[in-house]
């Protein structure tokens, strides 16, 4: 078998390790002015897959030295008791981030909970405050897996403005997202989903192509512009040859040859996406502490 050439992988397993450890450095000198950031981590249920994504997103707390706090509460939970806790996280000030792990139990209202949370810790960037503000270009936490593509797109690309990027899916958890951002760097931008007319000749229109449907290997390589970069948020399981394996939206092995890089399922968006969650913490830290200063220079100001 040949190797896969290093050049055309986007590495998310290392990117990752330099965000973190861009993180650590910075909470080793937030801690020695005194302050600690702290993460809540909000897990209603037993769900299996909701389990190890919260196991490790407090693991990678530790590691880098930010205070973790889970919150591990019955499947009968009550929305008002839910909405209680967060009230409770909202108000304390040694919490800086609250994350509430999705999907919820089907008695609790999942927007009304998001809205619930203090617009300046929600990690997620998920309350209609950050999504509005990110819509406006204003200083917002935004979510954090499109935030982490635009990290990898960068240390790609470099100089990203000008270029077609196509998005493939609109959720409000990356699609749209992504695609404010992308706006942001100053790339056109067409997002693309299950109504769009002649999908696979407007992906081939795309210098940059996100995609995020979480359909298996949806997109093959008559799909890809010849020199097209990649970022395959898609996280899929399937069975091959009775073998259980994780596939991303875009079928790598066929889009291999055609693209100048591509992000692999698994160790590609993945890692990053907890490693942006990190950041997002620290952000969410930075954002208070303006606010609060804010609000201490309007005091002092004379009427």
């Amino acid at each position: 078998m040949n190797a896969i050439p290093t050049l055309k992988l986007i590495d998310g397993k290392a990117t990752a390790m330099r965000v973190l450890a861009e993180v650590r450095e910075q909470v080793q000198a937030l801690r020695q002015r005194g302050v600690q950031p702290g993460l809540a981590v909000v897990l209603v249920g037993m769900d299996a897959a909701s389990q190890v994504y919260v196991r490790n997103k407090v693991l990678r707390a530790e590691e880098v030295g930010i205070r973790s706090l889970e919150h591990r509460l019955p499947s009968d939970t009550t929305q008002d008791e839910l909405l209680a806790l967060i009230d409770r996280l909202n108000q304390d000030p040694a919490v800086n981030g609250i994350l509430v792990q999705l999907p919820l139990p089907a008695h609790i209202e999942e927007h009304r909970i998001l809205q619930a949370i203090d617009p300046l810790k929600d990690v997620d960037g998920f309350h209609s405050a950050n999504v509005g503000g990110l819509a406006q270009g204003r200083d917002v936490l935004t979510p954090c897996t499109p935030s982490a593509c635009m990290r990898l797109l960068r240390e790609a690309c470099g100089e990203l403005s000008g270029k077609h990027a196509v998005v493939v899916g609109r959720s409000n958890i990356v699609g749209k997202p992504m695609a404010a951002l992308l706006l942001q760097a100053d790339c056109t931008v067409t997002v693309v989903h299950s109504l769009s007319r002649d999908l696979p000749a407007l992906c081939r229109q795309a210098d940059i192509l996100v995609a995020a449907v979480g359909k298996p290997r949806l997109i093959g390589a008559d799909w890809l512009k010849p020199g097209a970069v990649v970022i395959d948020v898609g996280i899929n399981r399937i069975t091959e040859a009775g073998h259980s394996r994780l596939v991303g939206d875009v079928d790598f092995a066929a889009a291999l040859p055609q693209v100048a890089a591509i992000t692999p399922v698994p160790g590609g968006v993945g890692p990053m996406t907890i490693a942006y969650l990190m950041k997002n913490t620290l952000i969410a830290l930075d954002l208070q502490q303006q606010a609060a200063h804010q609000e201490r220079t309007a005091c002092l100001s004379p009427c």
